[in-house]
């Protein structure tokens, strides 16, 4: 993660530390003061060189919170930093601006940024504590219901649960229970079908193990049916080729160890009586950089007609115009991996700015995406977006 973009990190670190010294401690006599200042600094900067040095995209299982410990800092120490500066930059604008309009352009009025950037400071913290130690331990279950004339009869009233982003790999002993009430709250849910659509770990299937036990108790009538997410390809960690094809292989296997139903670019029936519904899973479909680019929708729906009711599964909710859109068959699509930034204020997230589909529904002509905020993540952290899983019930109209 931080070798990924180690010199975003590091000027991340040491601007604030900069702009604060030139700013109130040059002309201190305190000469002591300046050099605890700096002595932070090189330790926050050691800090990210060492993370830098990780070869896997983020530490293993048993050295993840030597990761979530340095993110804790900057949310602490850094973040709080950049407030402060940017507010006291903008104050000291205004200040200037406010000295040219006067008629008396020496005199200095008061730089309110200071204040603004001191209040900031508690309000970062409060964001910071309340997401790492009680947003992340939440969980909703959110009720959404389909409807459309598509849907077969027999399917009317159809309970799906649907759930992504588990991030199983973040669940260490001390919050292992916040899974396994997921699981609970699942099942509570009595459900006909429960739906997966990605990222069930982290980087690398070993995450997996201490889990299995708890996953495996999903149950519903017709089964528990999973697609892959980014994370699930093992393309994140420092190997060759051979390797992440082996991980990821043994990941899809202890899936379908679980119980579950794996589509790779394919699709199954689900029969109810003389009527039946397709459900479909793509394989990760996202930007070919970043994100894996495996999705093949004629390969997912070979032989399908849109006469049939089509569910499909996608990680990524990009692929639903790039591709799912102008296939045309699909009329559901359901998909995760946003996770809604883990953050919004008021109901606000800045995802919205970006104009993509980040989260909740969306409509293209007789098509429509719903995108979940996800039930974990890869950070311990959520703020105004609350983990989740997702009761959808489907209506004939």
């Amino acid at each position: 993660m931080i070798a990924r973009d180690i010199l975003t990190f590091l000027l991340l670190v040491i601007l604030p530390f900069l702009f604060i010294d030139l700013r109130f401690f040059r002309r201190k006599k305190a000469w002591w003061k300046r050099v605890l200042w700096w002595i932070i600094c090189a330790a926050m900067v050691g800090y990210t060189v060492y993370l830098a040095m990780e070869r896997d995209f983020i530490p293993g299982n048993d050295r993840i919170l030597i990761l979530y410990g340095y993110l804790f800092l900057l949310g602490l120490v850094i973040i709080p930093m950049w407030t402060f500066s940017i507010c006291s930059l903008l104050g000291k604008a205004c200040s200037w601006i406010v000295r040219k309009c006067k008629k008396h352009p020496k005199a200095k009025p008061h730089n309110y940024g200071n204040l603004m950037g001191t209040l900031s400071v508690p309000a970062v913290w409060f964001v910071l504590f309340w997401g790492t130690f009680v947003g992340f331990n939440k969980l909703e279950v959110n009720h959404q219901t389909y409807v459309s004339e598509k849907i077969p009869e027999a399917f009317d009233g159809y309970r799906i649960v649907l759930f992504s982003d588990a991030h199983v790999g973040s669940y260490q002993k001390h919050n292992s229970w916040l899974l396994q009430r997921a699981v609970d709250s699942i099942n509570a849910q009595k459900p006909d079908i429960i739906l997966f659509v990605g990222d069930l770990q982290n980087i690398q299937p070993t995450e997996l193990y201490p889990h299995i036990d708890v996953l495996e108790k999903l149950k519903a009538k017709d089964g528990v049916y999973s697609v892959l997410g980014n994370h699930d390809y093992a393309e994140y960690i420092g190997a060759d080729e051979a390797m992440k094809v082996a991980n990821c292989r043994e990941t899809v296997s202890l899936e379908r160890q679980m119980g579950w139903n794996v589509l790779l670019n394919e699709h199954g029936t689900i029969e109810h009586g003389k009527d039946h519904m397709i459900l479909a899973g793509m394989e990760n479909d996202g930007d070919g950089k970043r994100f894996p680019q495996k999705g093949d929708v004629d390969k997912t729906l070979e032989n399908v007609t849109s006469d049939d009711f089509i569910l499909m599964m996608e990680h990524d909710p990009s692929a639903w115009r790039r591709k799912i859109v102008t296939d045309g068959r699909a009329q559901l699509t359901l998909s995760g991996h946003t996770h809604k930034m883990q953050f919004s204020i008021f109901g606000w997230c800045p995802l919205s700015l970006t104009g993509k589909e980040y989260n909740g529904w969306y409509k293209e002509g007789d098509q429509q995406l719903f995108v979940t905020a996800g039930l974990g993540g890869l950070i311990p952290f959520r703020f105004g977006a609350t983990g989740e899983i997702v009761v959808l019930t489907l209506r004939r109209e």
